[in-house]
């Protein structure tokens, strides 16, 4: 891992970060034999690039990142590991990208309690905070179609 010293270190590194999620959702959707899966990972490919954006717009300093407080339906931790398939269904989808977004949002975490510096603790809190709010669409997408 590079060295993360400054709020600019950090959102490389989160930029780049949204970037490889992309390329993962759209190598994932290639392979992909149901067509709406494929169509529902290309979009989730498509968002990751726009989060990386909203993060590039932080950067430059058009936007500020915000804390807002997101629940966890802590289906994460009760779901079972999922690995991409060429013949997964939407469930399956679903829980690959909970399971993504939990792992993300917890590298996050644990970046900010390493640090000392307010400023970047704040500005991981906030980044695992997005994750979890991407985590718990996927979470309550899963619970409505399984319950």
């Amino acid at each position: 891992m590079n060295k993360l010293s400054t709020m600019n270190d950090v959102l490389d590194f989160a930029i780049s970060g949204e970037s490889k999620a992309a390329e993962l959702y759209t190598k994932i959707a290639a392979t992909a034999n149901n067509p709406w899966v494929r169509k529902t990972l290309e979009g989730f490919a498509q968002e990751e690039l726009q989060h990386g954006k909203k993060l590039k717009a932080v950067r430059a300093g058009r936007m500020a990142l915000k804390r807002e407080g997101v629940g966890d339906l802590g289906l994460a931790e009760k779901l079972d590991d999922v690995e991409p398939h060429p013949d997964m269904d939407y469930p399956e989808l679903l829980v690959f990208a909970i399971k993504k977004e939990n792992l993300s949002h917890g590298l996050y975490s644990r970046l900010a309690s390493i640090f000392t510096e307010p400023e970047l603790q704040e500005t991981f809190l906030a980044l695992a905070e997005q994750e979890a709010e991407h985590k718990r669409r996927f979470e309550m997408e899963y619970e409505s179609l399984t319950s």
